[in-house]
């Protein structure tokens, strides 16, 4: 490849909205363009990466035993309705109607297509277990589009599905494809981790996901360094430290009678603790939700935030959210001033954040009112309580009692065991030994291809540009002709061009007319393994090498070019030259 020839708009200034590290590179580099709001087309440098991860993919999911096939794009509503996703998935299905008026989706996710496939084409226990797979642009129509192809509307992903007859078999599927993910991540050179995860809309049990650590990651990952217990925040468990304040809080000591005390204009936790001289670990939030159209009220201790998908999974729910102001006063309470004494017909969550205690302060259901020294046991009898707060600095570890530690993330992949949810609601089964239907048990394996391709670049870069790993790199070697209007120049460049293609390695020629350092600040932008320059001493047949990693830069004779270069690649992108 020449680069003359090629399109590489490579930009010295991107737009403001570019926040990511990632998305900024891949605009000033050349890979990506915009199209539209989370909509991106692939340049021919950001192209061959794509395809390069995706080669990765396709080795190990093919290792691992799953098939590749391709489905369609275009979903009718029929399929979405049956499973019951059409109404739960929410405003992130795009959905569209034909000239007839028949309701469609673009392909958010297709479990629903391939179980209808499995239905028509699988009945035998004999044709069992079976994986299949796709490498497929999916949609959905994010509220926010952002950092680039980390958060788009558009993107590509490897979804695959696994097929089995029992659980055991499903256990032994999502075994294989947890083990592909991980050759897959490490072969395209990420640190990540796999972590316990919620399976939010696409359902099932036992999931997990693999993140990509960053700062710029939108995941909070929740792990324990001694350990090794790792889960993202909506999943993550722990154990409320017992500080000396905490002690304070659960001690056994004599509880004063209730008080209702006046607090005028206190209506956030914060204000009310530098009001009364109290932690807000002694303080319970009362938070007014409406679950699926039916109020709920849910008690945490001050210093702690809710986890909505806790919740949801508590008490059974589909949509959570806050209750109208109107709300609130149908129960017989008031905005910034609930409680839960005294409140009737409403259901109350209580978190385990506030078992156990006593002094507590709540709100007292009236205008600028709260009222102290609440006992639980004494002022609320029968409560349960359940985790569904989010998990905080300086909780330990539920496992082995060390402290937890944050860590942000970008999900890459997430596998789930479904179980039966789609096989049952789509009609997939399967005659067993003795003739007997049985619904076919289902796990689900998902990559987002083109957020690899973002987080590799988050991970891999300098104020310079790009540093791509070895497997991923558009071009494994970046040739600089610095005069293209010398002729020895030129006449070396040609054959070290020709003499490294035959050897097996892609290069990319730099044979513009442009300025030296126009062409030094590009190879540094794009960030290829390694560049070789042919310049002022070509006459001498000795160029330049630099390892755009280590910045190491040394001369060497022309012929000796071929040999270093299966050196320096075979040795990870390390060479002994100084």
């Amino acid at each position: 490849m020449r680069q003359q020839r090629m399109l590489i708009p490579t930009q010295r200034d991107v737009p403001g909205d570019a926040e990511a590290a990632s998305h900024r590179l891949m605009l000033k580099a050349g890979l990506i363009r915009q199209l539209s709001s989370g909509i991106y087309s692939y340049l021919p440098l950001g192209l061959k990466a794509l395809q390069h991860i995706q080669a990765i993919v396709r080795e190990e999911m093919d290792a691992a035993g799953a098939q590749e096939m391709l489905m369609p794009a275009l979903h009718p509503a029929e399929l979405w309705k049956a499973s019951g996703r059409w109404d739960v998935y929410g405003p992130e299905l795009m959905r569209l109607e034909d000239r007839h008026g028949r309701e469609f989706a673009l392909g958010a996710t297709h479990e629903e297509v391939i179980t209808s496939l499995v239905k028509n084409e699988i009945h035998s226990y004999k044709k069992l277990p079976i994986t299949l797979y796709q490498i497929q642009t999916k949609y959905r129509d994010e509220r926010r589009p952002r950092f680039g192809l980390l958060r788009g509307r558009e993107f590509l992903m490897k979804d695959a599905y696994s097929f089995d007859r029992t659980d055991s078999g499903l256990d032994d599927s999502y075994t294989s494809m947890y083990n592909a993910y991980v050759r897959i991540f490490t072969r395209c050179g990420l640190k990540f981790r796999a972590v316990e995860a919620d399976s939010g809309a696409i359902g099932g049990t036992d999931t997990h996901e693999f993140m990509a650590l960053a700062d710029i990651g939108e995941d909070t990952i929740v792990h324990c360094p001694t350990c090794q217990y790792a889960a993202n925040l909506e999943k993550a468990v722990g154990r409320i430290p017992q500080s000396s304040e905490s002690l304070d809080t659960h001690n056994d000591s004599a509880v004063s009678e209730l008080v209702k005390t006046h607090t005028p204009g206190v209506s956030t936790i914060k204000q009310l603790g530098q009001f009364l001289g109290q932690s807000p670990a002694q303080i319970i939030k009362s938070i007014a939700l409406e679950a699926d159209g039916k109020p709920v009220i849910v008690l945490l201790r001050g210093d702690y935030e809710l986890n909505e998908v806790k919740l949801k999974q508590a008490i059974g729910a589909e949509n959570v959210t806050l209750l109208s102001e109107d709300g609130i006063l149908k129960l017989g309470s008031t905005a910034g001033f609930i409680g839960p004494i005294g409140l009737h017909n409403v259901k109350i969550v209580a978190d385990v954040s506030i078992y156990g205690l006593k002094n507590a302060i709540v709100g007292a259901n009236e205008p600028d009112y709260h009222l102290l020294h609440v006992d639980l046991q004494r002022d609320l009898p029968g409560l349960t309580f359940q985790d569904v707060h989010n998990v905080a600095e300086g909780d330990v570890c539920s496992h082995c009692g060390n402290e937890l530690s944050f860590a942000k993330g970008i999900e890459l992949g997430h596998v789930f065991k479904l179980g039966t949810k789609y096989s049952r609601s789509l009609g997939a089964t399967f005659s067993n030994e003795n003739g007997v239907t049985e619904p076919i048990i289902m796990g689900c394996y998902g990559i987002g291809v083109s957020r690899v391709l973002a987080a590799v670049i988050e991970q891999n870069y300098d104020d310079k540009g790009i540093l791509w790993p070895e497997n991923l790199a558009p071009f494994s070697i970046h040739l600089l002709t610095v005069h293209v209007h010398d002729e020895m120049q030129m006449k070396l460049s040609q054959e070290i061009y020709t003499s490294l293609q035959n050897a097996g390695y892609s290069v990319l020629w730099d044979d513009r007319d442009e300025r030296p350092g126009v062409k030094f600040n590009d190879s540094d932008l794009l960030g290829f393994p390694l560049r070789i320059t042919v310049g002022k001493k070509a006459n001498e047949q000795m160029i330049e090498c630099k390892e755009r990693r280590s910045g190491n830069q040394y001369e060497l004779m022309a012929n000796q070019l071929v040999a270093h270069c299966q050196s320096f690649f075979q040795s990870g992108g390390r060479s002994n030259h100084e």
